[in-house]
């Protein structure tokens, strides 16, 4: 099953498509998730090794995977968030549009603070739960 990443020239997204044979692929024409435009452009993929759940599980619970993670810095909180869903894979599925939208406003600099004030509708955010104070992990 080839797994290609394009990015979109319209919106500027980069996102992954799974096809179910190397000529569907080609025969078929991307399209963006976010816009739907056609115009995108294939990324060269980084190569991905197939591992056992139990190898994926025990990477995630390896503290050194983890070392460089720095909470108070929103690009390191990005990065962290992309490691996580590839390192989960299809496990995760699609998280949607508002995920990477997420993701890219931590890449772009945005404290969470800021996206939660900027998205009011996140899952979990405060506003969802009812109240006005930001969540306090530790």
């Amino acid at each position: 099953m080839p797994i290609y990443e394009y990015r979109c020239q319209g919106c500027g997204r980069k996102f992954s498509l799974y096809w179910h044979t190397f000529s569907a692929a080609e025969a078929d024409t991307p399209r963006c998730p976010r816009c739907g435009s056609e115009n995108v452009t294939k990324l060269i993929s980084r190569v991905r090794v197939v591992r056992s759940e139990e190898a994926r599980l025990e990477a995630l619970a390896d503290p050194s995977t983890w070392g460089d993670l720095d909470e108070n810095d929103p690009r390191s909180l990005a990065r962290f968030m992309r490691r996580m869903t590839a390192e989960l894979g299809e496990e995760v599925g699609d998280l949607g549009d508002e995920f990477h939208e997420v993701i890219e406003r931590l890449e772009a600099g945005q404290t969470p603070e800021q996206i939660e004030k900027e998205m009011p509708g996140l899952a979990g955010s405060p506003e969802e739960e009812g109240s006005s104070e930001s969540l306090d992990l530790d």
